[in-house]
């Protein structure tokens, strides 16, 4: 068995915004995601460098799909999370977890 790869907080991000969107995982619709769930706004090189390398890590692919008329006929990418890239998730979930344990007195929200 080997080791999930470890993931930045950004890399997260966009994965589970991949994994939400699902069939509808194009780039443009990533970004969105990111800026209305976790209010993280991304340039596009960011993002598509991002994606790039989280490729290259085996955590995500992507197929060419056609385009539509919106786009003027040009092709996009759909990105879909890899099992590897599930993997990933579930481990820094788990080490997260790890980490809060037993803090959760001292990292409450304020009451006042």
């Amino acid at each position: 068995m080997t080791t999930p790869a470890y993931l930045g907080e950004f890399e997260q991000l966009l994965l589970l915004a991949i994994l939400r969107l699902d069939a509808k995982a194009y780039g443009v619709e990533v970004a969105r995601e990111l800026e209305t769930r976790a209010r993280r706004t991304v340039s596009r090189g960011a993002l598509y460098t991002s994606l790039d390398r989280l490729e290259d890590k085996g955590l995500l692919r992507w197929k060419v799909m056609p385009g539509t008329p919106e786009r003027g006929g040009l092709p996009s990418r759909l990105y879909t999370v890899t099992p590897a890239g599930v993997a990933a998730l579930r481990a820094s979930r788990e080490t997260l977890r790890r980490m809060w344990r037993g803090l959760e007195d001292v990292l409450k929200e304020p009451t006042s």
